[in-house]
Order: structure tokens, then C-alpha cells, then sequence
């Protein structure tokens, strides 16, 4: 069979999948709204400066509010514009039009955007009684949790000058390489045997999944071959992308490459030690047992790498429709709280996503926040799997936490990284739960609970071995570029390490290119953690829901709707968790594990 007529017939099993409607934002590219929105901005960026560069230490607290209010307002118009040019972009990366419109706008709001530059700077310099006396004003205490995630930068802010001149320069830097990567992904093709047509990465990767192993084997080995011939252009990116975050790490005095993250993420670095330690000890009872039990049911001593996210035996590897996945997650989602399902279902009702895999789309799945002035988009390639189904389960998980957290405003809104995946990996947890409670045959529900254990796999430990790769490499790039097979290498053992000898990954193996394509590691230096965090956290707080539900679903409509309001032990305290507590962390890799004995006893 031709890949053309099986890819018309799987469109047809999926049935109508939704495009988003960008218009809630602007009309279209050439809209002239957007036109008067970026002049009215560079106007009132103008007017900021003149009235408030160099004043904010003298300012009284309601002085100090107008200010933030006018600001806030500048950043949500700002984001607006910035989240319109980023979605049309992401929908055809390959486009030449929408590549240089979403060019274009990122150009003029950073030049826009340099007019306000002092205001963060100039908060930072403010003495923490002065401050302190501002936020006397009691309207203006709304906004301290944001002043002090600004002001957690203060030890590492350089001079105004300097400061500009990185700002100014980020668009030509380490924006240009991102995006060199982005395009590069998207206008890559792939050949794979058996199929009639060159894939996508998107496609390739689906593949991985297929019920077939030599299509499996076959799509690794495109998907290497053709990552491989361009390795010298990935190997290019990482290298300079390291080599700039040294450069600015050492100026700002930041002790470890991943410590600006954590800043950010407001978690401190000895939680995230304790997380990571805690995952790598956890690699025996966890990823290495389970691949050593999966490899014999796939009747082999090691599994080939390319058979990691293989179905089992006996799993019937339909396809799931649109309308069949929308039901289970909203379904999913209105057992535990039907406020939460009343805002997933108008994500589909509203057409805020974007579903279909299609040439020069972005490979992934995000949620993107856009602004609280109007509302997330969520991104798929949906190709009808139970994984797929997660994804949605995923992301609408993000996109309701967005809504929930809007009023908080644009400064509050965004919730850290460590916060972030907390709904999405929840709304995942239900949606099994809510799968694998209706299933009553004993081999469909060992296929559930096993998929559900490579998901959490994926999630935690896979995580962590990218983490340690980045940490290994960021620390040895000190020392002078890579070449990609070094590259290569510190892929492999970071990964062998994790993956444990149920998988075979020989010094020589095709998947030691595999790090090349992870687009976390260019956009997002060191966010991978964020995942094994939240993962761990919804465990913690499932277990919790378990065996007390009585009000726990009201405590957690606030935490999201607190958005960034409030940092992780706040948010938490309600539910007896406390992420600084060893301990934690070891009660969410035993739900992991949990499962891993369940499927030992079957």
C-alpha cells in the first residue's frame, strides 16, 4: 500500500480534525489592526519612559500602582501582537511569508520594548525599604509576588548599558538560532523504507509507535540517517547556544548553567538536586525494571531502541477518532470537577486548537498562553493514538490552567516552570483513570497500565537523563566546542544509564543522534526538569485526592487559578505537600513504581 491512500484512509478514520481560529487576535497577518496596535505601543512606551526613567525610588505607593497598571497593559497588548505572529508561524514554519511576518514583529516589538527596559532594571535598584514603604499602599501589595521575582534577579543584573545592549541583540542572537533550528526541523524530510513518500519528523516519529516493529526499525533508521546528514548544522546551534549562556552565566555570576533556571522557575537549586538525585537512584526499581519485564513480553532478551514506545502483544493499535478523544478527555475531566470540563469543552466549541499534522507545522504539541485579555491555542499533530489522546488530555490540561489563571492579569498570570506541568500532567492522570476504571478485560487493562508507566517513564526518568545530558554538556562545552560524536556519546551514556540494559544501546547505535531533535534544548535551556517535577507532584497530589476527596477538588481550582501569584509551597500547603521535604519526592516515584508491581503480578 502506498503512503498516500493510507494516509487519505487514516484521515477519514480520525474524521474532521479542527483547525484553530486565530481571529479572536487579529484577522490575518495583514490585518491593519496590527499596524495601529504596535504604533500605539511604541507610543505609549515613549510616554512610559518620559514619565517615570529614573523616578520609581521617589514614587508614593499609589504612584508606584499606576505604573504597574500601565505597564501590565503594555506587556498584554505586547504579547498579543508577539502571540499572533508566533501561532501563524508555528502553523507553517516552511512559509517564507509567515517567517519573515513573524520576524518582522518580533523585530519591532523588541525595539519597542527597549523603552521599557529600565523599568525592571530601575526596580531592582530600589532599596528594600523603600520598597517596602511603597507597598504600605495596600492595592499596590497585589503585585508583590511579581516584584519579587524581579527583584530575585537583583545580584545578577548588569549595567543599564549592558543590559540593553543583550536585549537589543537577543533578536539577532540567540533568537536567530532558534529559529534556524525551528526551520530547519520543519523543511526536513525523511526517507523511510516501505513508504512511498519522504516524512516529516512528526510522521517518523508516529511511526516509533506502529504495531509493526519493521516499520518501527524502519522509521529509526530514517530518522536517523536523515538527522545524522545534517548533525554538523545541529552540532553548530548547540555549541553556540552553550557558548552564549556561559558567556552571559559568567557576567551575571550564575554558579551552574542551570541555576538562572531555577531562579526563574523560583525553585531553589537544592530542590532540584534532591529531584534529580532522587530519579537516578530510582532508575533501578523504575525505568530498568519495567524495560527488562517489557522486553520479555516482546519475546527478547533487550529490546532494540526503536521498540521502547512499541505496543505490546495483543494490543489492537486502533485508531482513535477526533470526536471519540474529545469525549473521553471532557469526560475525564467533568468527573473530577465539571467547572474544569465547562472550561476544557470550549477549547473545542471555539475552535482554540489546532489539530491536524500537515507539512512545515510545528512537529510538537504546546498550549500557548497567548495574553488574559483573550485566551491559549493548543497545538497537536494528532494521529489518532492512545498516546495522541494523552497529549489532548495534556495540553488542554495547560490551556485550562491558563483560563483559570487569566484575571490574575499579565504579570501574575504566567505560572514557573515547576507549576506549569502540574495541570497538564494531572488532566493526563485522570483521563487514565477515567480509562483504565471502564476497562474490565485483564489484557486491555495491563495494555493501559503499561502505556500509562511509559508515559510517567518518559516523563520522569527520560526527563532527568536529558537534564544530565544538558548538565554534562554545558559543563564540558567550558572546555571547547563539541564535535558532534562527542555529542553523540553524552547522549548515549546519559540515556544507557537511565534506560538500563532492557534496551540495547550499543556504542555505535543510530540513536546516539537522537539528542539532535529535542527542541528543549535550544528554546529552553534546562526546562526539561520541569517535567519530571510536575510528574512527580501529581502523583504526590493524586495520592492525596485518593484518600481524601472530600473539597480537594475546590483547593485545586485554586491553585491554578492563583497562577503566579503564589510560589510552590504556598500553593501546596493546602495539601499537606511540601516539595522541600525529601520525602516528597520519594512518594511520587512510588506511585511509578506502584504500578510497575501491579504489572509484575499480572
Amino acid at each position: 500500500m502506498t503512503a498516500a491512500p493510507a494516509k487519505a484512509e487514516t484521515k477519514h478514520q480520525l474524521g474532521n480534525l479542527p483547525n484553530w481560529n486565530l481571529s479572536d487576535l487579529y484577522a490575518g497577518i495583514d490585518a491593519p489592526e496590527i499596524e495601529r496596535d504596535l504604533q500605539r505601543l511604541a507610543a505609549q512606551s515613549g510616554e512610559f519612559k518620559r514619565s517615570y526613567e529614573g523616578r520609581l525610588a521617589g514614587l508614593a505607593g499609589a504612584e508606584m500602582l499606576a505604573a504597574l497598571l500601565a505597564y501590565e497593559k503594555m506587556q498584554d497588548l505586547a504579547g498579543r501582537v508577539g502571540s499572533f505572529a508566533q501561532l501563524s508561524y508555528s502553523g507553517n514554519m516552511t512559509d517564507p511569508t509567515l517567517a519573515r511576518f513573524q520576524q518582522n514583529i518580533s523585530e519591532r516589538l523588541n525595539n519597542i520594548s527597549v523603552e521599557t527596559l529600565f523599568f525592571t532594571l530601575e526596580l531592582n535598584r530600589i532599596e528594600d525599604d523603600v520598597l517596602e514603604r511603597q507597598l504600605q499602599h495596600a492595592p499596590l501589595q497585589r503585585y508583590r509576588p511579581w516584584l519579587e521575582a524581579v527583584r530575585a534577579f537583583r545580584p545578577h543584573q548588569l549595567s543599564d548599558e549592558a543590559e540593553r545592549l543583550l536585549h537589543e541583540k537577543s533578536i539577532s542572537g540567540r533568537q536567530a538560532w532558534n529559529r534556524m533550528f525551528d526551520e530547519t526541523m520543519a523543511e526536513l524530510r525523511f526517507e523511510v523504507e516501505g513508504e512511498a513518500e519522504k516524512l516529516s519528523s512528526n510522521e517518523v516519529l508516529n511511526l516509533l509507535t506502529d504495531k509493526d516493529g519493521r516499520k518501527r526499525k524502519a522509521a529509526a533508521m530514517g530518522l536517523a540517517k536523515g538527522l545524522k546528514e545534517n548533525q554538523r548544522i545541529f552540532a553548530l546551534v548547540t555549541n553556540t547556544l552553550a557558548k552564549d549562556k556561559e558567556i552571559e552565566d559568567k557576567w551575571r555570576k550564575f554558579p551552574r548553567p542551570v541555576s538562572s533556571r531555577n531562579l526563574a522557575n523560583q525553585v531553589e537549586d537544592a530542590v532540584v538536586d534532591a529531584l534529580v538525585t532522587a530519579v537516578k537512584q530510582s532508575y533501578p526499581k523504575l525505568s530498568h525494571r519495567y524495560y527488562r519485564l517489557k522486553a520479555k513480553w516482546m519475546g527478547v532478551d533487550a529490546l532494540d531502541f526503536w521498540d521502547r514506545n512499541a505496543p505490546l502483544p495483543r494490543d489492537d493499535d486502533r485508531l482513535i477518532p477526533w470526536e471519540e478523544a474529545r469525549a473521553t478527555v471532557l469526560d475525564a475531566y467533568h468527573a473530577f470537577s465539571p467547572e474544569l470540563a465547562d472550561v476544557g469543552r470550549q477549547f473545542f466549541d471555539k475552535n482554540w486548537i489546532d489539530a491536524p499534522s500537515r507539512p512545515g507545522k510545528d512537529p510538537g504539541a504546546f498550549a500557548h498562553p497567548t495574553v488574559p485579555s483573550a485566551h491559549p491555542y493548543l497545538l497537536l499533530n494528532y494521529h489518532g493514538r492512545t498516546r495522541d489522546v494523552m497529549t489532548l488530555a495534556h495540553e488542554l490540561g495547560h490551556g485550562v490552567h491558563q483560563v483559570l489563571a487569566g484575571p490574575q492579569g499579565a504579570l501574575l498570570a504566567d505560572t514557573p516552570l515547576t507549576l506549569a506541568e502540574t495541570a497538564s500532567v494531572f488532566g493526563e492522570m485522570l483521563t487514565f483513570q477515567s480509562l483504565l476504571s471502564r476497562e474490565t478485560d485483564p489484557a486491555r487493562r495491563r495494555i493501559l497500565l503499561a502505556g500509562k508507566v511509559e508515559d510517567m517513564l518518559n516523563t520522569v526518568v527520560r526527563q532527568i537523563a536529558m537534564h544530565n545530558f544538558e548538565t554534562v554538556l554545558h559543563d564540558e562545552r567550558r572546555n571547547g566546542e563539541l564535535m558532534p560524536e562527542r555529542i553523540a556519546e553524552i547522549w548515549l551514556e546519559t540515556q544507557r544509564a537511565a534506560l538500563g540494559d532492557g534496551i540495547k544501546l550499543p556504542k555505535d547505535s543510530e540513536y546516539g543522534i537522537f539528542w539532535s531533535y529535542i527542541p528543549h534544548f535550544i528554546h529552553v535551556p534546562f526546562y526539561v526538569y520541569a517535567y519530571a517535577f510536575g510528574d512527580c507532584l501529581v502523583n504526590s497530589l493524586y495520592a492525596v485526592y485518593r484518600q481524601a476527596n472530600a473539597g480537594f477538588a475546590a483547593k485545586y481550582l485554586d491553585l491554578l487559578k492563583a497562577g503566579g501569584s503564589k510560589r510552590h509551597k504556598e500553593l501546596l500547603a493546602p495539601f499537606g505537600l511540601d516539595a522541600t521535604d525529601p520525602a516528597f519526592w520519594s512518594k511520587g516515584l512510588g506511585v511509578v513504581a506502584g504500578f510497575i508491581d501491579e504489572l509484575e503480578a499480572m
